[in-house]
C-alpha cells in the first residue's frame, strides 16, 4: 500500500440514517474503488469504516508529501508516481514511509473517533481511559492501528530480494515515526483548578510533525546493499556510509534510517518520473539556482489585491479597504 496517484481521492457518498440496510453494499463498493491487492480488498470488505479511513490516509499522505517537497526539484507530484515506485530512489523511500505513517495515523484516529466498528479508544492498561471517556475524551488507538496495519500490509513474509527488504524497512520507518510522536495528555479535575484528580490518555502528534521528521530522515537517507550474515545464515541490509569504522565491515542501517539502493535522477527535465522544473515558482534568495538547474529564471511583476486599513465598527463587524501592491514572481526557464 503506497501512494501511486491512481487512488480515488473524491469523497465517498455519505450514509444517512435511513441507509443502514444498504450500508454493507456501499462499503464493499467503496473498497472496490481503491487500488488494493486481493487480500487487502478482502480485509477492507470485512472492516466497515476501513475504506473511508484508507481514502483519508491517501489524501493525508499526498498532501503532506507535497507540502514537505514544495521547494524541491521533485515536488511529489502525482505525475510519474507509478514509475518512481518501481525504482529504489530516496524519493521512493519517502513515499513508502509517508504512506505507512499516514495510514497508521488515520487508523488510530478513526478508532478514537468511532468510525471503525472493530476498535475504539486506546485501552492501554496504565491509563485511566474509562474516566477519560466519561470526560468526553478518547485516546488514539495506536496499538490496534499498528497491529492491523502489519496484517493489512502482509509483513509476516519478509521479502528475500533487496528491494523487498528496503520497502519493508522504509514502511516500518513510517510506522515508527508515528509511534515516536505518541504523547500522554492529561486533564486536571479539582476545586478551583487544582490537580487533585488527573485523567490521562494517549494522543498522536499532528501529522505535520511526523511529515517534518520523515523529511529529515529523507535528507539523511542511507544507501544500502545486501550482505549475508554468517551468524544467522540469511541476507541483511548493510551500508558502508555510516555506523561503520571500516568499509570491509559494513554495518546495518538504524531502524529509523530511510534507505535506498540507487541514486536519484536530477528531476530537472521532464521524464517518466516527473514533469521537470520548467515554469516552477522559486525564491530568488532561496532555491532558484538549485530548482532551475542552472537554466536561470524569469522575473514577472503582477498586482495583488488584499484587505487593508481594517477597523472594528460598532458593534460587531470589521470594515476593510481594498489595497493593491506589486509582487515580483520568479519562475524557472525552460
Amino acid at each position: 500500500f503506497s501512494l501511486t496517484g491512481k487512488e480515488a481521492l473524491t469523497h465517498f457518498p455519505s450514509l444517512g440514517p435511513s441507509a443502514n440496510a444498504a450500508q454493507g453494499k456501499v462499503h464493499v463498493k467503496q473498497c472496490d474503488l481503491l487500488k488494493l491487492s486481493r487480500k487487502q480488498k478482502r480485509l477492507c470488505r470485512r472492516e466497515p469504516g476501513l475504506a473511508e479511513t484508507l481514502r483519508d490516509a491517501i489524501r493525508l499522505g499526498i498532501m503532506e508529501c507535497q507540502y514537505q517537497f514544495r521547494s524541491e526539484r521533485w515536488n511529489c507530484s502525482l505525475e510519474g508516481r507509478t514509475s518512481l515506485l518501481k525504482r529504489g530512489f530516496k524519493e521512493t523511500a519517502f513515499l513508502y514511509a509517508v504512506s505507512s505513517a499516514a495510514l497508521t495515523h488515520s487508523l488510530a484516529r478513526a478508532c478514537s473517533a468511532g468510525r471503525m466498528e472493530r476498535c475504539t479508544c486506546d485501552d492501554s492498561p496504565d491509563l485511566e481511559n474509562r474516566k477519560a471517556w466519561q470526560w468526553g475524551v478518547c485516546g488514539d488507538n495506536l496499538k490496534y492501528s499498528t497491529k492491523f496495519l502489519k496484517k493489512f500490509l502482509g509483513q509476516k513474509r519478509i521479502g528475500k530480494d533487496l528491494r523487498a527488504k528496503v520497502d519493508i524497512h522504509n514502511t516500518n520507518v513510517g510506522i515508527k515515526a508515528v509511534k515516536n510522536g505518541l504523547k500522554t495528555t492529561c486533564k486536571c479535575h479539582g476545586v478551583s483548578g487544582s490537580c487533585a484528580v488527573r485523567t490521562c490518555w494517549k494522543q498522536l502528534s499532528p501529522f505535520h510533525e511526523i511529515g517534518r521528521l520523515l523529511k529529515l530522515r529523507y535528507d539523511d537517507a542511507v544507501k544500502v546493499f545486501s550482505t549475508t550474515n554468517d551468524a544467522v545464515g540469511h541476507s541483511e541490509l548493510a551500508s558502508p556510509q555510516r555506523h561503520s569504522h571500516s568499509p570491509r565491515h559494513p554495518a546495518s542501517p538504524r531502524s529509523t534510517d530511510l534507505v535506498y539502493v540507487e541514486d536519484s535522477p536530477s528531476f530537472c527535465r521532464p521524464s517518466k518520473y516527473s514533469l521537470g522544473t520548467a515554469g516552477r515558482i522559486c525564491s530568488r534568495e532561496g532555491n532558484c539556482d538549485s530548482m532551475c538547474c542552472g537554466r536561470g529564471y524569469n522575473t514577472q511583476s503582477r498586482l495583488v489585491t488584499f484587505s487593508c486599513h481594517c477597523q472594528v465598527q460598532w458593534c460587531c463587524y470589521v470594515e476593510c479597504q481594498q489595497c493593491m501592491q506589486e509582487e515580483v514572481v520568479y519562475s524557472c526557464k525552460q
